[in-house]
């Protein structure tokens, strides 16, 4: 027990108690089915992606080797987030380690930056290829690829070290009851006596600095392959062209509709239930991770080729 700068006796606490859905507790049951699925579909169309990818030689191009980076992303965030809440909605396990509530802070936020910014290096993949077509073989390279996963890794594991550093150094009161399905910054830190203005400041601008900048550039590069496109005279051109960023368009939608919503519902949070942005948050972890492999499997006739391949040497 501690005494802070404001006079506020603190208490040192060793773990949090993760209390999902405070106001609608009945949704837990009816939710962890179809969580559960989607955590098994991601799961599992990830790791069939990715096996493919890695044993068809044909599919060793950098546009696969991206495709690549943001699956292992997403099982990352999905293993990072969902088993625990079904561990909370089916055994009421709601204790989380006070150490292992920051790593898991660290995780979500950088890997959902790492995944907004393989969405940018993937964006300028198409820009390349539809805009300078000549030049795409010399451009996007191995080594490209190479560094674009360095710079992916280097900007968001360091950008957001102050996040779980800056919550782990409050002094909680007590309270360590998190309204919260996971370690959510702002759920963790509104628990201290201390002034947590830094807190929300650096989410804010870390969160609009990388999401923000990334989806700036994401919407110029696709504005510009638009352009390119609309110029195209050959018969099928532009339909040919379409196609060849119509999946990665469609997995952008999926990421960047979700955040949106979920920042709208935090926005309007006096109009609807606290409970909304908590199952947004889940979410946004699992239905991305779920949807991008299937996407990509369905519109890219090279993938489905390669897993059936495996499929007839299995």
């Amino acid at each position: 027990m501690t005494t802070n700068k404001n006079g506020t006796i603190s208490i040192e606490i060793s773990d949090f108690l993760l209390n999902c859905f405070v106001r609608s507790p009945s949704w837990q049951l009816s939710f962890s089915l179809p969580l559960s699925l989607l955590f098994l579909l991601a799961m599992g169309a990830n790791g069939v992606l990715l096996i493919t990818i890695w044993l068809e030689a044909s599919l060793h191009e950098p546009m696969y080797y991206l495709l690549s980076i943001l699956s292992l992303l997403d099982i990352v965030l999905c293993l990072t987030v969902i088993p625990k809440v079904l561990t909370i909605f089916w055994f009421d396990l709601k204790s989380i380690n006070f150490y292992a509530c920051f790593i898991q802070m660290y995780i979500m936020n950088s890997f959902l930056a790492m995944e907004s910014c393989t969405f940018l290096v993937m964006a300028y993949d198409r820009y390349v290829a539809i805009c300078h077509p000549l030049r795409y073989p010399s451009i996007i390279t191995e080594q490209f690829v190479a560094k674009a996963a360095i710079f992916i890794l280097a900007r968001n594991a360091i950008s957001t070290v102050p996040i779980p550093i800056l919550s782990s150094r409050l002094h909680y009161c007590g309270g360590n009851v998190i309204e919260n399905c996971i370690c959510a910054n702002m759920s963790v830190s509104k628990l201290s006596c201390d002034d947590v203005t830094i807190n929300r400041l650096y989410q804010f601008a870390g969160g609009w600095t990388l999401l923000g900048s990334d989806l700036i550039l994401i919407f110029l590069s696709y504005s510009l392959i638009l352009r390119a496109v609309l110029r195209l005279k050959a018969e099928g051109a532009m339909a040919k062209a379409l196609s060849t960023c119509g999946s990665h368009f469609i997995l952008i939608l999926f990421f960047s509709t979700i955040l949106l919503v979920f920042v709208l519902t935090h926005v309007a949070k006096k109009k609807v239930s606290p409970d909304v942005p908590v199952l947004l948050n889940v979410l946004h972890h699992v239905i991305p991770a779920a949807l991008n492999p299937i996407v990509y499997g369905v519109r890219t006739q090279e993938i489905k080729q390669g897993i059936q391949r495996l499929l007839n040497k299995g």
